[in-house]
């Protein structure tokens, strides 16, 4: 059975370099490519993809692009340029298969997809383990995103922290900012993957 695959890449060449590359492979059929999220979604109508996601995207990206292709039913392989820890930190939290740099050789590439594809998340690059969530947020964020993912309004955290409103949206700026997640059910998917509920 062929394992379907989606690219999202806005850089031309490599955009073009991925396609020949599934294409080629007998077991693999390219499902749709675009130079954005918002293209792929367009073009792609099938879910349960392998999708390979570039982070620096034009509209939405990072996390948020993670994020969005997940919540339609596909996998996300991350293949970005950008491999900080904070990057591959956020992409992981979003719910990423995986993530490989732009130096990863074309059957590195192959042999993630193949993975995903039979269910198999992969380990991700070292660097993620150095950027514990308590390090990136303050004890102050964390237990008001806390209260937020366990369905509190801005007012009832404010009033249980003997805290005004907008201390609050305050800080649940610079958690967004932090985390590069906008949405609350974002947040809140957060919180619990990184086990801050008990916070």
């Amino acid at each position: 059975m062929e394992i379907a695959v989606g690219v999202v890449e806005d850089h031309p060449l490599y955009r073009a370099a991925l396609a020949r590359l599934f294409t080629e492979a007998a077991d693999l059929r390219l499902e749709a490519m675009a130079g954005s999220v918002t293209q792929f979604i367009a073009r792609c109508r099938r879910p349960g993809c392998v999708v390979v996601l570039d982070l620096g995207l034009p509209g939405v990206s990072g996390a948020a692009a993670v994020l969005e292709l997940a919540r339609l039913g596909h996998r996300v392989l991350v293949v970005s340029a950008r491999a900080d820890a904070a990057d591959v930190h956020r992409a992981r939290a979003a719910g990423a298969w995986g993530y490989l740099c732009k130096s990863a050789r074309a059957e590195e590439i192959l042999r993630a997809v193949r993975q995903i594809a039979a269910g198999t998340r992969l380990r991700f690059p070292v660097v993620a383990e150095q950027v514990p969530v308590r390090l990136e947020l303050s004890e102050r964020e964390i237990e008001v995103l806390a209260r937020l993912a366990a369905g509190e309004r801005d007012q009832d955290i404010a009033v249980a922290l003997r805290i005004q409103v907008r201390t609050v949206r305050s800080y649940l700026d610079r958690v967004r900012d932090k985390t590069g997640l906008r949405r609350r059910p974002e947040l809140t998917r957060y919180a619990i993957e990184h086990g801050l509920m008990t916070a």
